[in-house]
């Protein structure tokens, strides 16, 4: 692993690091440790990869397109995060299971005055999700389920029963993505990681409350029609991000971009 961006006049590498030497887990969490925000604020960062011709899949499934070094960063992520976001069709493909505690990043969490794990927070405005799933019946930290107030009302309460914490987030039965970042915040659940699905970004996106884009570029081509990291509709003016960072391993970039 290397270091491309920012660049400086010591080394672009890790102090007594070599370019073929991977990083350790501590390193990869300085790498993308979340900015300091002022007390009730809240960063919502996107983790995606891509291929180079623009596929945010293959056959439905990002892990085709994936490597090591990318899910070593995937878990680092979730590990600093208080609260993955993720669409309710992104959670039926992926599989979704709840997130788990991990001792490498126990003291961490704990200095940060976060619980052991993150909580998984999954965006629906149907309700079509199996609650007898363990991401619901049995996490380490309660999922929650953002709906709208005009979610049907015995899907909600199938949801409660299973021991899912039912977020409203949207006056219709269709959850509103700023309303979303600023519930889960006011639970304190300040640092958000969303992992997608396109739908889901392109919403964020839309409602411009994306602070960060960490995106993966795989050394690969697939052509096809896979969606691209971010779809729905159109903005009306692109919003320019700033790079804050690039990491390159086996041809991977691992790139970081913030709001400017």
């Amino acid at each position: 692993m290397r270091r491309l961006f920012p660049v400086t006049d010591q080394t672009s590498l890790p102090t007594g690091a070599t370019a073929d030497r991977a990083w350790s887990l501590d390193e990869l969490a300085e790498a993308y440790a979340y900015p300091e925000r002022a007390p009730g604020e809240h960063w919502l960062r996107a983790n995606m990869v891509s291929t180079l011709d623009g596929a945010a899949q293959h056959d439905g499934r990002s892990q085709a397109i994936s490597g090591e070094t990318d899910m070593q960063i995937f878990g680092t992520l979730r590990a600093l995060a208080d609260v993955v976001i993720a669409g309710a069709e992104t959670v039926r493909q992926e599989g979704y299971r709840p997130a788990r505690a991990r001792e490498a990043f126990a003291a961490r969490r704990e200095a940060a005055g976060q619980g052991p794990a993150p909580a998984i927070a999954v965006v629906t405005a149907s309700m079509d999700l199996d609650f007898t799933l363990p991401l619901f019946t049995s996490p380490l930290v309660p999922t929650l389920v953002l709906t709208g107030a005009g979610a049907p009302a015995d899907r909600v309460a199938e949801a409660v029963a299973a021991g899912a914490e039912v977020v409203v987030a949207g006056e219709g039965a269709a959850v509103d993505p700023a309303r979303a970042v600023r519930e889960l915040a006011a639970r304190g659940l300040r640092r958000q990681l969303t992992e997608g699905g396109p739908r889901l970004l392109g919403q964020f996106v839309a409602a411009d409350v994306l602070d960060e884009l960490c995106l993966t570029i795989s050394p690969t081509l697939t052509a096809g029609d896979a969606q691209r990291i971010a779809g729905g509709p159109s903005v009306t003016v692109p919003h320019r991000l700033a790079p804050a960072s690039v990491l390159e391993e086996a041809g991977f970039l691992f790139t970081s971009y913030r709001r400017i």
